[in-house]
């Protein structure tokens, strides 16, 4: 059985998937903006995601723009009919690089089309609604207004299913009253706990959730207590905290992001890292301490 097998299966909308996965934001340019330094690597690191067995890509038109999209399109279309590709609305980049919210019913349609029309691809299996309210991290508000543009969208047979991104426990209940929703794609990592019940809700119902930043994202997490444990297991920090969210719910699916090939494999031998319940309970107190 391969690494990534050992990590086990859940269900995201119609497919079951791999529990890791692959996310293609760090193909972009520095700041997730413009191209990559090395079009070529990238195609490199696309291929050898799916040959290692990944079947979940996720990724946005907003990367680059429009840059990661037309990378896997370049890389791996025809596509493989195990893959899913998740895309997220809701963004768009200001000239500066910065992101900004593209919430109008007209942002949102174009916004689908460019997705489609980027990956070449006639529907969307997943589209994940990124909620831009504040854009560092999830704020209340109504959501109702554009997920209805989207749940329009997946009317007329352009998106398969619906996802939520940045989003409170009350939103995604709003969310689950206009439409199925199959996925929720929200910061979390050892540190950063805000969602653990919401994680557990979410694995009752048979919904799967996707946490970005396992390390941190742009602050990267500093632990002395993960190093440790990774020296003491013979691994990564980074295979470390990818094992113990996997261990932390059955639902949840990683995406970790990579520029390299040999980074791709490391964090895909995430997968069969099996952490002891001494060395898990180590992992929690890092929560508490942060």
């Amino acid at each position: 059985m391969s690494n990534i097998q050992q990590a086990g299966t859940f269900t995201l909308g119609s497919h079951t998937v791999k529990r890791l996965g692959y996310g293609a934001m760090q193909l972009a340019g520095p700041g997730v903006f413009g191209p990559p330094k090395d079009q070529d690597a990238a195609l490199v690191v696309l291929r050898e995601a799916v040959a290692q067995g990944v079947d979940h890509i996720d990724t946005s038109d907003f990367y680059g723009p429009h840059v990661t999209n037309r990378l896997i399109r370049e890389a791996l279309a025809p596509y493989p009919d195990d893959l899913v590709i998740v895309t997220k609305i809701g963004a768009r980049r200001g000239a500066d690089g910065s992101w900004l919210p593209a919430f109008s019913p007209e942002a949102l349609t174009q916004a689908v089309h460019d997705n489609l029309s980027n990956l070449g691809l006639e529907v969307l299996d997943v589209v994940n609604l990124r909620i831009m309210f504040d854009p560092h991290g999830p704020a209340e508000g109504s959501i109702e207004a554009p997920l209805t543009v989207l749940a329009e969208l997946q009317r007329k047979g352009l998106v398969r299913h619906i996802g939520l991104s940045n989003v409170t426990a009350a939103q995604i209940a709003e969310g689950r009253g206009i439409a199925e929703i199959v996925c929720v794609q929200n910061q979390y990592n050892l540190a950063h706990r805000d969602d653990d019940a919401l994680i557990d809700d979410l694995a009752r119902d048979g919904i799967a959730y996707v946490p970005f930043f396992p390390l941190g994202g742009f602050n990267p997490l500093q632990s002395s207590t993960l190093s440790d444990v990774a020296k003491r297991v013979g691994a990564t920090p980074m295979q470390v905290a990818l094992a113990w969210l996997l261990r932390r719910a059955p639902n949840i699916l990683l995406i970790p992001g990579t520029s390299s090939v040999g980074h791709l494999r490391e964090n895909l031998a995430a997968g069969e890292l099996v952490l002891s319940g001494d060395v898990l309970r180590e992992l929690d107190g890092i929560a508490m301490a942060a």
